[in-house]
């Protein structure tokens, strides 16, 4: 299996031809048998930054998803709709591996991180050792519906973490005060480049 996080920043006057190119995209690769998993999102603070999260059978897949003509027709938007060029992460799965989105309840008001970060390479190892306890606990607190880590091949540099949370005072009011969020808290401040809250992305799904 493959896994992507794929970001684009769009210019303001392109943000909704954008977004309808990624939506029709997304209903296309729905039928491709290759595509386990496609969730496309919005960012928060700023509507012009878009994210996909894709899990792919194998690389055939994503070529074959490439040639498509739903694919064709977004790509071709990107000369003169984005504001940058996009970033294409290719994860590699950490120990504890991911596991199933927990359904939402229907008075849950999701709240969804993607946490992109830069490291200092020495400590990738010592960070990836202590995330392992950190996930096993953290899926099992009652808010927590989805907590997957995720390397990205190529860069020892970069680690992304994918988060699902039945509310976001789950987030701040309950996991930051579990003893193993402090512990990995400590660790983070030692290893994370720079601020921590510049890679913090709090989005929202977009399916319509």
């Amino acid at each position: 299996m493959l896994n992507q996080i794929v970001k684009f920043t769009v210019k303001p006057e392109y943000q909704a031809e954008f977004k309808a190119a990624l939506l029709a995209n997304k209903q296309g690769t729905a039928s491709e048998a290759g595509n386990i998993e496609m969730k496309l999102f919005v960012d928060n603070q700023n509507p012009n930054v878009f994210f996909a999260f894709e899990r792919w059978e194998n690389q055939a897949a994503i070529e074959h998803h490439m040639a498509m003509p739903y694919t064709s027709a977004m790509i071709a938007l990107f000369e003169n709709s984005l504001e940058k060029p996009l970033e294409l992460f290719n994860l590699g799965e950490t120990t504890p591996l991911p596991v199933a989105l927990k359904p939402a309840n229907p008075e849950d008001d999701v709240f969804v991180i993607l946490f992109i970060f830069k490291i200092n390479p020495d400590m990738r190892q010592q960070l990836l050792t202590q995330f392992e306890e950190h996930i096993t606990q953290t899926r099992k607190e009652p808010g927590n519906l989805l907590f997957d880590l995720y390397t990205v091949e190529d860069d020892d540099s970069t680690i992304a973490v994918y988060e699902h949370w039945r509310k976001e005072s789950d987030v701040w009011d309950i996991h930051f005060n579990q003893p193993y969020s402090k512990v990995t808290g400590a660790l983070m401040e030692q290893a994370v480049i720079g601020d921590m809250n510049q890679y913090m992305n709090f989005v929202t799904e977009i399916s319509h």
